[in-house]
């Protein structure tokens, strides 16, 4: 099983639940990873469920490991995309083509639902037809504050921005219109004094 308890944290840090299946003409269900595992889960709990799903389902890691157990599934219609970025582009166009109702169920990583949710907002869809489970990677989508470079998957903390170099601290603090969360210069009054890194919640 690919789940992880979160310890508590600030109040802007999302909270992940159990995707369940809710009464709609339509479902779109947008995964990555591991988070295959949640819409396979979740598609043994409702009969005729995929039937009316389009489903978008992004590898990264796991290769082929859940491709064909989601083809299995026979849903409206299934998508694999070699990245998030290549693949915004067909969920902007469901968004923008779905009528009221439609039901959007986010698995996987944090980058990777905290980017579809903020696609699904924009396009008008409420937060109430939303919902989320996180399984596998706890990597880390950031911002850095100073130069407003985004750097994917961090894993360790404190990490070197992507962009402008600054050792940053990954921090709780959260912007659901970036999909990101913050990372602050760590050593801004004491240039060079960087903690060692480790692997974040270890």
């Amino acid at each position: 099983m690919s789940t992880f308890q979160f310890p508590p944290s600030i109040r802007s840090r999302p909270v992940y639940g159990t995707l369940a299946p809710r009464p709609g003409k339509a479902h779109l269900m947008i995964a990555d990873a591991e988070g295959a595992e949640a819409i396979l889960s979740l598609a043994g709990q409702g009969p005729g469920l995929m039937a009316k799903t389009h489903v978008i389902y992004i590898p990264k890691g796991t290769g082929e490991t859940y491709v064909d157990q989601l083809r299995a599934l026979k849903s409206a219609q299934f998508y694999t995309g070699p990245t998030y970025a290549a693949s915004v582009q067909r969920i902007r166009r469901v968004l923008s083509d779905a009528h009221m109702g439609l039901q959007v169920y986010l698995a996987g990583t944090e980058g990777l639902m905290g980017q579809a949710e903020a696609e699904a907002i924009a396009a008008g869809i409420p937060h109430s037809a939303i919902q989320t489970e996180h399984r596998g990677s706890v990597a880390r989508r950031m911002q850095c504050v100073h130069c407003k470079g985004i750097t994917e998957d961090v894993m360790t903390d404190p990490f070197t921005c992507a962009h402008c170099g600054l050792n940053l601290f990954v921090r709780d603090h959260y912007s659901r219109r970036l999909a990101a969360f913050q990372g602050v210069c760590v050593d801004a009054e004491d240039p060079g004094n960087v903690p060692e890194p480790r692997e974040l919640y270890s």
